[in-house]
């Protein structure tokens, strides 16, 4: 035992209560993330702005939310978990207040900015305190539990959101996030006395990002956010390109409803087959089968659309569960700081992807060819994690005997 380490876990049958407080905050974070793009034509005609203009604030959110993970986890790596989580939360609920009284376009980016931050912050810490509240053998299932709270806050708090704004406004979208945030920083102060580790020293945090294993994963999970999310950015083009005209709304439901049944079944499987590794290939495969399935569904109709559409969204929100499962057991001494990279990781995939599926429809690709290009992307992340993943996951951890393994955050009785 260490000189940092001077707690012990909660008990299992304890800590699954405190993981659902986390779940909470994180289903707040999903229906922020989310619920802008669809409240994008009323944000844009309230701010006389152009949505072109209007649609930086997506933009802005997901940068500051990729950047902010890694920096602020690290920066803050030496707080208790409880308080690193409520310090994010304060931020994000400030930052959604700001955004819903934002009387012009610079003050709403900056509002957007200031989300972004605490969700960066928050959702790697949530992640890696949920694991640590938990034995070993139900860390998959904590891990899905905060995933599906985002999952959730998508599937059930985007189309509420859109809901709540056709009757009060997107303003009033904003102040439900808003008491979402408050109420979720509430239940962080019923949290057990945390420890999320020492700081690591500048050396140590390159070495982190450095690490082979770690940063194979990370480019694996970059690449699934840039197929799954990316394509999710341009469904309506899609849709309208190859379908039948059925809409947006059924396809968008039945992504989502995959997306819960996903990150919320993952963990189960991963706890009981402890193999993270495989399940990613098999994660990918299925990612990559359903895009390819996309373009010929849709032209069929929404009934043959339904299946694809339910494994692409399963897929892309199962995979991160065994990605974060991986990186906890390549660096169980700054398990913060690696799924902080993870998380960057996705959300940069989800701006790269929207960013370069924008740039192939500039270049004359039909929208509904795009599942192509993004079911590439996922065979390559396949294969990259099949070898270079495999690689150093082979090799083991690097041992470095002179330093005791850190643990994860850990609660006291």
């Amino acid at each position: 035992m260490t000189d940092h380490d001077t707690t012990t876990p909660v008990r299992p049958e304890h800590g699954g209560r405190f993981v659902l407080l986390l779940a909470l905050g994180a289903f707040a974070l999903g229906l922020d993330a989310y619920v802008m793009a669809g409240l994008l034509p009323r944000v844009a005609d309230d701010l006389r702005v152009s949505e072109a203009s209007a649609g930086q604030m997506v933009t802005v959110f997901t940068l500051c939310y990729a950047l902010a993970a890694p920096v602020f986890a690290a920066a803050l790596a030496g707080r208790p978990a409880r308080t690193v989580l409520a310090c994010a939360l304060a931020v994000f609920t400030a930052g959604n207040a700001l955004t819903a009284v934002a009387p012009a376009l610079p003050v709403l980016l900056l509002a957007r900015a200031l989300a972004g931050i605490g969700a960066g912050l928050y959702s790697p810490m949530a992640a890696a305190t949920a694991a640590g509240l938990v034995g070993e053998e139900r860390r998959g299932r904590s891990l899905a539990l905060v995933m599906g709270g985002m999952s959730i806050g998508t599937v059930v708090g985007v189309p509420l959101g859109v809901l709540v704004a056709e009757h009060v406004g997107w303003r009033g979208t904003l102040w439900l996030i808003t008491a979402l945030g408050a109420l979720a920083l509430a239940g962080i102060a019923l949290l057990p006395d945390t420890t999320a580790g020492p700081p690591p020293a500048l050396r140590e945090r390159v070495r982190i990002l450095a690490d082979g294993r770690v940063a194979s994963i990370a480019v694996v999970s970059l690449l699934g956010g840039v197929a799954s999310l990316g394509l999710y950015t341009y469904l309506a083009p899609f849709l309208a390109d190859a379908g039948d005209g059925t809409g947006t709304v059924g396809p968008m439901w039945a992504w989502g409803a995959g997306g819960v049944v996903g990150s919320l079944l993952i963990g189960r499987v991963v706890d009981r087959t402890r193999r993270p590794f495989t399940l990613v290939a098999c994660v990918l495969a299925l990612l990559t089968a359903a895009h390819l399935l996309l373009p010929a569904a849709a032209s069929v109709g929404l009934a043959a659309l339904v299946a694809p559409l339910v494994v692409w969204g399963a897929a892309g929100w199962a995979l991160q569960v065994p990605q974060q499962h991986q990186l906890i057991a390549a660096q169980p001494r700054q398990a913060p700081v690696a799924v902080a990279l993870n998380s960057s990781a996705v959300y940069l995939g989800s701006a790269i992807g929207s960013a370069l599926g924008g740039t192939v429809i500039a270049a004359g690709v039909a929208p509904g060819a795009l599942p192509y290009c993004t079911a590439a992307l996922a065979a390559l992340a396949l294969v990259l994690h099949i070898t270079v993943v495999r690689h150093f996951t082979r090799r083991g951890p690097r041992t470095e005997p002179e330093r005791a393994p850190e643990p994860l955050p850990q609660a006291a009785e």
